[in-house]
């Protein structure tokens, strides 16, 4: 069992995009393709990253990210997210993805990722993120 593997996992966070996987971003075996995953995952960061931010936010690197198992057509995703830790602009947060598969009607983490997001203005600069209340 790899470190992101667990006896019985649970997910961590917020949920913050649920999306159903469809033919259009399959493989040729049918498989979910990894990058359209990737972009689902930073779709559902930077929902909440900007949350924390009070607005505008980019990404600015991924780290850490593993695939545990692959994603069939059909499956229902589910991203959760937790923020680890808020810096002067930037915001360190961690993104799962799990998968009810509709055939098996297993429920599986299918990976995680530490995304960092870091707080813009209008004119694309790097801006303080608002203190927490």
């Amino acid at each position: 069992m790899n470190e992101l593997e667990q006896e019985d996992p649970i997910p961590q966070g917020d949920l913050a995009l649920q999306i159903t996987a469809l033919p259009r971003e399959t493989n040729g075996f049918g498989d979910i393709f990894g990058g359209w995953l990737v972009a689902q995952m930073d779709l559902a960061g930077t929902a909440m990253a900007s949350k924390v931010a009070g607005g505008r936010v980019a990404t600015v690197a991924i780290d850490r990210m593993a695939f545990l198992v692959p994603v069939a057509v059909g499956a229902q995703l589910s991203f959760y997210t937790q923020t680890l830790e808020i810096g002067r602009s930037s915001i360190r947060m961690m993104v799962e993805v799990w998968s009810d598969d509709p055939l098996s009607s297993e429920w599986r983490k299918v990976t995680e990722a530490m995304f960092v997001f870091v707080a813009i203005d209008g004119s694309g600069r790097t801006r303080s993120v608002p203190a927490r209340r």
